[in-house]
C-alpha cells in the first residue's frame, strides 16, 4: 500500500473521536475484522458480567434470582434499552426468540388485524427466513407470499394486501429501503408493516415512530454484540398493543404467568410476545452489548462508518482494485457494508481470511465487508485493500484449498 494512504489512515485514525471504544472490544491480534455486520466482537465487559451472572446469581442466588437479580424484567429491561436505538419507546420493545420466531408471531398478528386480506407483500431476494416465515403461514392457508421488484412495490399495494414485510438495509447489498415513504404507501393501501431491522439495529439511525411503522424485529448478534445467538428483539407501535394478537401463547406472555391458570389471557403490553422461560445468559451478554452501542451513539457510528467505508473505497482505486460494486455508491443510501461482485467470490473470502483479513461470502458470487465502526480503524481500511490488492495481483485465490466450501461462510 503507498505510503500516502498508510499516512492518511493514520492521520485519521489520530482524530477519530471514537478511538477510545476499541480497546472497550477484544479485537484479535492480526485479525482485521470486516464481519461484525454477521457476528459482532465481543465487549470486554462481557465476559465479567456473564461470570457474575453464572457464580453469584445462578451458583449462589439460585431460583432466588429471578426476582432478587431481576431475571424476570430481563426481557423488558434490554427491550427499553434497544427502544432509543431504533425510534421506539421504551414499551414497544421486548427481547425475545430469535428473529424468526419473532417474525412468525408479528406476521401472524398482522394478519388477524387485517381480516379478508391474506397477502403478505416482500421482494425477491430478502432474507430467507423471512420468506419462509411467509411461506410457512401460506402452507397452513393462513397467508399468501406476494414478492414485487423495489422498483414496482408501490404499485403492488393493492387492497389484498395485509402487511408489507422488508428489511430496512438488503443484507446483501446494503441497499436502504426509505422506510418513511413505503410506511406510508402501505397505510394507505391499508396495509400494516413490518421491519426487519438486523441489518440496521446499532448500525445507523432508525425512527420507528417517527416513520409511523407499525412493527419491527431485528437481532442482538450483530451490531449490538450480544454474541451468537443473541436474543433477538420485537417492537409493536404502541396504538396495536391491544390489537396485536400472537400465535405462541407461552406461559410467560400470559398476563399473570405464575397464576398458573388452565387458559390463557395476553398480558396486556409488548410482554404478550414472550413465550417461553426467557434466555438469561443471553440476555445479560446482550444487554452489555447494547449499552455499549447506547453509550457511543448510533449517529456518531453511522458517521464513522460512511467515513469507513468511502476510505475503503478509495484505497482499493488507489491499489488498483477493480470489483464490481453491488452495493449503493452514496453511503447515505446503504447501511454499514460494503458488496462486491466477482466469480470466484467464495475463494477470494477464503484467500483474505488466511490473510487475517476476516469479510464474508453471500451466494452466489458477492464478497462482503461489514464495518463496525466502534472497534474499526482507517488504519485496518488501508490494510485490508492492500491485502485485497495482494490477492487478486497473485492469484493465490486459485490456490485448491480455497475452493471448497465449508457449512457456514
Amino acid at each position: 500500500m503507498p505510503e500516502p494512504i498508510n499516512a492518511r489512515a493514520r492521520i485519521l485514525d489520530a482524530g477519530d473521536p471514537l478511538q477510545e471504544y476499541r480497546e472497550r472490544f477484544i479485537v484479535p491480534e492480526g485479525v482485521i475484522y470486516l464481519d461484525g455486520n454477521s457476528l459482532g466482537c465481543l465487549p470486554r465487559a462481557t465476559p465479567e458480567r456473564l461470570e457474575q451472572v453464572v457464580r453469584e446469581e445462578w451458583g449462589n442466588g439460585l431460583i432466588r434470582s429471578w426476582n432478587s437479580a431481576g431475571w424476570i424484567d430481563m426481557p423488558a429491561k434490554v427491550g427499553a434499552r434497544i427502544a432509543p436505538l431504533i425510534g421506539a419507546q421504551p414499551h414497544e420493545v421486548i427481547t425475545c426468540d430469535s428473529t424468526s420466531v419473532n417474525l412468525f408471531k408479528l406476521i401472524s398478528a398482522a394478519l388477524a388485524m387485517r381480516p379478508g386480506r391474506k397477502v403478505v407483500l416482500s421482494e425477491p431476494g430478502n432474507f430467507p427466513t423471512d420468506l419462509y416465515m411467509i411461506e410457512g403461514l401460506e402452507r397452513q392457508g393462513l397467508a399468501e407470499r406476494r414478492l414485487a421488484s423495489r422498483g414496482s412495490m408501490a404499485e403492488a399495494l393493492d387492497e389484498d394486501v395485509a402487511l408489507l414485510m422488508l428489511t430496512h438495509t438488503h443484507y446483501k447489498t446494503g441497499e436502504l429501503f426509505g422506510m418513511a415513504a413505503l410506511t406510508k404507501a402501505a397505510h394507505e393501501a391499508g396495509a400494516l408493516v413490518l421491519w426487519d431491522l438486523s441489518h440496521s439495529g446499532g448500525a445507523l439511525p432508525v425512527n420507528l415512530n417517527g416513520c409511523e411503522a407499525d412493527f419491527a424485529v431485528g437481532c442482538g448478534y450483530k451490531y449490538l454484540n450480544g454474541g451468537p445467538g443473541a436474543p433477538a428483539y420485537a417492537f409493536v407501535a404502541e396504538r396495536h398493543l391491544e390489537a396485536a394478537k400472537q400465535p405462541l401463547t407461552g406461559w410467560m406472555g400470559h398476563a399473570a404467568p405464575f397464576a398458573f391458570s388452565d387458559d390463557y389471557e395476553a398480558a396486556p403490553g409488548v410482554e404478550k410476545l414472550l413465550c417461553g422461560t426467557p434466555p438469561i445468559l443471553g440476555l445479560a451478554a446482550l444487554e452489555v452489548g447494547v449499552g455499549l452501542i447506547a453509550e457511543i451513539g448510533v449517529e456518531r457510528l453511522y458517521a464513522k462508518s460512511k467515513a469507513l467505508s468511502e476510505f475503503f473505497r478509495q484505497c482499493l482505486l488507489e491499489s488498483g482494485v477493480e470489483l464490481e460494486l453491488v452495493s449503493p455508491t452514496d453511503p447515505d443510501t446503504r447501511g454499514s457494508q460494503l458488496s462486491f461482485r466477482h466469480p470466484d467470490a467464495y475463494a477470494m473470502c477464503q484467500a483474505l481470511i488466511a490473510r487475517g483479513v476476516i469479510g464474508d461470502f453471500r451466494d452466489p458470487d458477492i464478497l462482503r465487508f461489514g464495518f463496525a465502526p466502534a472497534y474499526l480503524r482507517f488504519e485496518d481500511m488501508a490494510a485490508a485493500a492492500g491485502h485485497l490488492a495482494a490477492v487478486l495481483e497473485s492469484g493465490e485465490w486459485q490456490a485448491e484449498e480455497y475452493a471448497t466450501r465449508s457449512a457456514v461462510t
